[in-house]
């Protein structure tokens, strides 16, 4: 390359071609070649500079020491002066540079350079007007940056507080979602419950992403003006903040207080990314500008019109779902404080660890940050915190609910034990059931003779009845029918070594509880037409029959199938059993959180605490029962569960009936077969009271009037929920307008409403066997000896007196009768004027029962 071909390369590709032709042809004739391999450094930082470097080829890099002007940092490619300042200032080196590759150098030593500034002055005086242009510059950027600045500090977001912090499949999900987010710069709806500092989700997008550099502010869309200025700008005034922002990211925080005249205009900003300022009336259209910031939105609710504008949306998981990462946030924050406030970290006890895991936490993690913070305030340097400093942690389900498990390690012992229930089952109720059917089958055929037959309807009856109230199906767990069916079950595997089948449950769903219906309507035929209650052989076959249900369903299905969809006496045990005052549940948060193993309902070899057990006999998860209609209390589960989260919950009597029930037509169904029972035994009071003239000892007359008991008493509660719809129809016909008709109240579904009978029902059933259970049952040691040929007339007997009979009776009556309304108004939640005639149609049932129970 001659001299001529070097002036025009200088003039054109380098900084050079400031200067005039004679001092650049001067240095074009002085130049020397030479060539770097790669790796090489040039020179280090802050030593004299030994010559002026022109690179022709290659690459390079500079690195300086100091971190407050990273303009030194940077790569230079061919065409790149290097140490023009410094020889024409005579400073030292501003940094050090390294060859990244083979690099080939036009290369002016030091002083000859020199030489050439000494002789033609016009070199310096050039270098110096363009280094005086670049201060300028550099004046006005940073008169701009400090503008900036102050513009966007109010709302500047300084860092990210902190990560996701747990495992769960939510934690590791909303981890992903923010790393793919940080890798665009779409736009992102972010979206949750307050508390979930989903502003920190959007920092965590923005110091994760490439413009990490660029500012992060955070506008309160509650406090913008209605002309969007803030963010626009003014024609003519102050530019926004976005223009400001340039390309950093903005995080509009609750998108859902944005006023609604500026939402549109905000929604197609976000969605075209561009904008235009704001102008007054009179202005001519002002020109449109193109958005070069990140838009972030926060949002609590659903903005439909913000969905459809953003590109893509993060939905935030609240605390409640994420129980298996409260352990790692609680010892974060923790960690936080103790380390903040310079004092010893405790330790939270396993106790006071599941109760916030049962706790579905509304405020999310504020609320737990703000818990835990408190609990270490109130612990006071204790080196542990317990579940008591941790007491607001309380749910809604909880609520007016008290383990028993907890207040007595007595019965939780008990029922943990091998004596509850398989050595009472296995060891006294398997032989006593076989020898009360050898004795109905072989003693006396009446029931002042026959011990088995008083048992049964004297005391097995009154006293399960009242029961149910405080137990539920206790009954269940000790039920002989389904012991012969487990001991078949286990004989029939040893025999005949087999996979039992799975439960039909869709069909059994669906049709269960019809059948169980269809089985107790002949039982109760069966019953008052046959005379069972004073036939021993037919009593016993009427528990045979149940029996082998038990048996061969447990012979074909695993577990109790028969006792969750088939047993006619499980379905009214079941159906009481919503009333009861006690329940058996888990508490959700541990066992979302803690479990994997699912022994309560699996069964399960041995863990921890959790004993080795089968499972749940009928499929039930304690922590997902929402009534007591599938808990049979035999306590599997809580032999089962290795973290303490099954709790035996005393609790306002049925309490499920108007806080998580689901109603079915069937149990509805059965609910007045029930009522209807209670007018079947009395069949000599009702022909008495009505005058009628029908022989009950003939069949046909005696079947016809036992359909008539079962049936009428089911009209009244229809026809008074007829009368409700008729009230409420032509209410709605006496108002003209659409407005008048929104005051009206609609009645329930029937079938909700249903339940409300149930006390009632329950009453009257109980005040019928208050008979037997405070006459005949007291007889039992006579009757027993009757049973085998002897004489006990000499035996004493414990019956109470015909007037506190009927007493009882009627103050049964009276209390279920008031349990009843109330129960009622519990599940409508409707004005007392809106159920008037259901509870007029209760106390006319209960009018009826006296008349027929208690009267006579």
């Amino acid at each position: 390359m001659n001299t001529s071909e070097k002036l025009i390369w200088l003039q054109e590709r380098t900084a050079l071609g400031i200067l005039e032709t004679e001092p650049l042809e001067a240095i074009a004739q002085v130049i020397e070649e030479k060539v770097i391999p790669e790796n090489e450094r040039l020179f280090e930082e802050e030593t004299p500079p030994d010559a002026l470097y022109i690179l022709l080829e290659g690459k390079l890099e500079s690195n300086s020491k100091d971190k407050n002007n990273l303009t030194f940092n940077c790569g230079l490619l061919a065409g790149a002066v290097i140490n023009l300042q410094e020889l024409v200032l005579d400073e030292l080196t501003k940094c050090s540079v390294t060859t990244l590759s083979e690099c080939r150098f036009w290369i002016v030593p030091a002083e000859k350079f020199k030489e050439l500034i000494a002789k033609y002055p016009q070199i310096q005086t050039a270098i110096s007007r363009e280094l005086a242009q670049e201060v300028a510059q550099l004046t006005s950027a940073l008169n701009n940056e400090q503008e900036r600045s102050i513009a966007l500090r109010p709302y500047l977001v300084t860092k990210a507080q902190r990560g996701v912090v747990g495992t769960s499949r939510y934690a590791v999900k909303l981890r992903e979602q923010i790393r793919e987010a940080a890798d665009t710069r779409e736009s992102i709806l972010i979206f949750g419950e307050p508390g979930l500092e989903k502003d920190n989700i959007a920092a965590l997008i923005h110091f994760g992403s490439d413009f990490r550099r660029q500012p992060i502010i955070k506008v309160d869309c509650g406090i913008l003006q209605t002309s969007g200025a803030d963010l626009f700008g003014r024609v003519g005034g102050k530019p926004g903040l976005i223009a400001w922002l340039e390309e950093g990211t903005l995080i509009l925080n609750n998108i859902q207080e944005t006023p609604p005249e500026l939402l549109p205009k905000l929604a197609e900003f976000i969605e075209t990314g561009i904008y235009k300022p704001t102008t007054r009336e009179g202005q001519p259209e002002p020109e449109a500008y193109n958005n070069q910031a990140r838009i972030l939105i926060i949002s609590e609710q659903t903005q439909p019109i913000i969905q459809k504008a953003v590109d893509k949306t993060i939905k935030a998981p609240p605390v409640r779902v994420r129980k298996g990462d409260i352990r790692a946030i609680v010892e974060y924050y923790i960690s936080l404080y103790c380390r903040q406030e310079g004092i010893r970290k405790p330790k939270v006890t396993p106790e006071a660890l599941r109760r916030l895991q049962s706790y579905d936490f509304p405020g999310n993690l504020k609320e737990l940050k703000s818990l835990v913070e408190r609990a270490i305030v109130q612990a006071d340097e204790a080196t542990e915190l317990t579940e008591e400093i941790f007491w607001s942690a309380d749910t809604k389900k909880k609520r007016f609910r008290f383990n028993l498990l907890n207040a007595y390690p007595g019965l939780r012992k008990f029922l943990r034990s091998s004596w509850y229930p398989d050595w009472i089952n296995y060891g006294f109720t398997l032989s006593a059931f076989a020898v009360l059917i050898a004795i109905l089958f072989l003693g006396p055929q009446t029931r002042d003779k026959n011990f088995g037959l008083n048992l049964f309807w004297a005391c097995w009856w009154p006293f399960f009845l009242f029961l149910f109230p405080f137990l539920g199906r206790i009954w269940c767990a000790f039920c002989p029918f389904m012991i012969y069916g487990e001991v078949t079950q286990k004989l029939s595997l040893w025999l005949f070594p087999r996979k039992l089948q799975s439960w039909p449950r869709h069909e059994a769903e669906k049709w269960g509880g019809w059948f169980l219906f269809a089985m107790f309507a002949l039982i109760f035929l069966w019953e008052e037409l046959w005379d069972l209650e004073n036939t021993a052989y037919l009593s016993a076959c009427l528990l045979l029959l149940i029996t082998a249900g038990a048996m061969i369903c447990s012979a074909i299905f695993e577990r109790r199938f028969w006792c969750r969809y088939l047993c006619p006496i499980g379905g009214m045990n079941g159906l009481f059993a919503k009333l009861s005052m006690t329940e058996l549940r888990a508490q959700q948060g541990i066992c979302s959180a803690s479990c994997t193993t699912y022994q309560c309902y699996k069964g399960g070899p041995q863990k921890g605490e959790g004993l080795e057990t089968n499972g749940c006999p009928l499929y039930s998860h304690p922590a997902q029962l929402e009534d007591n209609k599938d808990c049979v209390l035999c306590m599997t589960c809580l032999k089962a569960c290795p973290h303490r989260s099954v709790e035996f919950n005393l609790r306002p009597p049925g309490i499920e009936l108007w806080t998580t029930h689901v109603p079915h037509g069937y149990e509805v169904a059965l609910l007045f077969l029930l009522l209807g029972g209670v007018y079947l035994h009395r069949l000599p009071e009702i022909q008495e009271i009505i005058k009628l003239q029908l022989d009950l000892n003939n069949f046909w007359q005696h079947s016809g009037l036992s359909l008539l008991a079962l049936i009428i008493p089911a009209v009244i509660p229809f026809a008074a929920y007829g009368l409700m719809q008729m009230f409420y129809r032509f209410n709605c016909y006496l108002k003209k307008t659409i407005y008048q008709r929104r005051n009206l109240i609609k009645p329930k579904p029937f079938v909700e409403l249903a339940y409300g009978y149930l006390p009632l029902i329950l009453g009257g059933s109980l005040a019928h066997y208050l008979r037997l259970g405070l006459n005949e049952a007291g007889r039992i040691l006579p009757v027993t000896f009757a049973t085998f040929g002897l004489n006990g007339a000499s035996l004493p007997i414990l019956i109470a007196h015909p007037a506190v009979i009927a007493f009882l009776q009627g103050t049964t009556l009276i209390f279920s009768t008031l349990l009843t309304v109330l129960l009622t108004q519990k599940i409508a939640r409707q004005p007392l004027r809106c159920l008037l005639w259901q509870h007029l149609a209760s106390i006319g049932l209960a009018a009826t029962m006296w008349a027929i129970i208690v009267s006579p």
